[in-house]
């Protein structure tokens, strides 16, 4: 009995010292947050705020909303590409107002930097196109946990090209996202559509991740045109990254949608439409409106807070979006997808604790 005692006396010290460490690090938690509170300004809050919104809101909607004109009867992968890019003005009027308000000038545009703009829209541009061909075949809930991958491919391309490093917690990421992946391609039977046919289906998750791929490369390359060419990322430098690849991105895409005759098919396709022409109209609008909000709540928290608080957003945003379109879209959500869409969440929790040293933009 006293060996008892002794026992349930270590139990009990170990218990009461687990939960002082707790508390401590609560306690702790609770006074670095109140001192960032009081070091910045109430706008700079509502900002905040306000960019994490457009990011947790803005980007799954739009998501949802491209398969909403497939299965309305929406066909054209151009059309969906094309609304991806078609609201770049938004981003410029944002952009215009910055250079009065924060007394700052335009970044100088050489050759060189130009050339930039114009491969990274081309490259955005095909991006946009690879993920139509995806929401086309996948349900949005598929779609999104595929298109996770893509930090995958920007830890790696970050590797490789602009020199950042990988730590023991970032590969521990890359295989968990990976795993993620694989579970989704072995459980494929149980959320194809029918009208989806099992070749359709496996090009949708294959253009999925090549366009995840695609995505990753174009942030390195953006990452690396910032260190070579701007040297600095400012929240207007940022902003004018985001409007001239937009630009860039909506022109090489209106060609391809020209020589595929797709604006002139969208009358016919609007008569056809689920809801009518009206209900056409505004998944088209919307769909080009909240994708640029996205964008601008990317910038915001990037240059407002750190790229660790976009990871973390980012994060939150597959299972937002996954469980968004299973509510509203009633897509399919089995046993082996609500498990990748733990070790998704698991694998962005431990990329975000290795990359915790992320510096704020200057």
């Amino acid at each position: 009995m006293l060996g008892d005692k002794m026992e349930e006396g270590v139990s009990s010290s170990g218990t009461s010292s687990s939960f002082s460490s707790l508390l401590g690090w609560v306690s702790k938690f609770q006074a670095m947050a109140l001192e960032a509170y009081k070091s910045k300004p109430i706008s700079h809050w509502v900002l905040l705020i306000l960019s994490s919104l457009g990011m947790l809101v803005a980007f799954p909607a739009s998501s949802l909303l491209s398969r909403v004109y497939y299965s309305n009867g929406g066909t054209s992968k151009w059309i969906i590409s094309w609304v991806a890019v078609a609201g770049w003005p938004i981003p410029a009027l944002i952009l215009f107002p910055t250079y009065f308000l924060l007394k700052t000038s335009p970044t100088p545009l050489n050759l060189y930097l130009l050339l930039s703009y114009v491969f990274l829209g081309f490259l955005s541009a095909a991006d946009n196109l690879m993920y139509a061909y995806a929401y086309a075949y996948l349900p949005a809930s598929t779609a999104s946990l595929l298109a996770s991958s893509s930090l995958v491919f920007s830890a790696l391309f970050g590797f490789m090209i602009v020199k950042n490093k990988l730590n023991a917690s970032m590969i521990n990421a890359i295989v968990i996202i990976t795993a993620a992946v694989t579970i989704i391609a072995l459980d494929s039977d149980s959320d194809r559509y029918d009208y989806v046919t099992d070749s359709q289906y496996i090009w949708g998750f294959v253009w999925d991740i090549l366009g995840s791929a695609l995505h990753g490369l174009i942030f390195a390359l953006s990452e690396l045109l910032f260190v070579k060419l701007l040297g600095r990322r400012s929240f207007h430098v940022v902003l004018e990254q985001q409007v001239m690849v937009s630009f860039f991105a909506c022109v090489f895409t209106t060609i391809g949608v020209v020589i595929n005759k797709d604006f002139q098919g969208m009358v016919s396709e609007a008569k056809a439409f689920k809801g009518g022409e009206t209900a056409y109209n505004l998944v088209i609008i919307w769909g080009a409106i909240t994708f640029q909000l996205g964008v601008l709540g990317s910038t915001g928290v990037l240059y407002l807070a750190s790229t660790v608080m976009a990871g973390v957003l980012n994060a939150v945003r597959v299972p937002l979006t996954s469980i968004a379109a299973v509510i509203l879209l009633h897509d399919p959500m089995g046993g082996f997808k609500i498990l990748s869409l733990v070790i998704t969440f698991w694998g962005f929790a431990s990329y975000i604790y290795g990359n915790s040293g992320g510096r704020k933009l200057s």
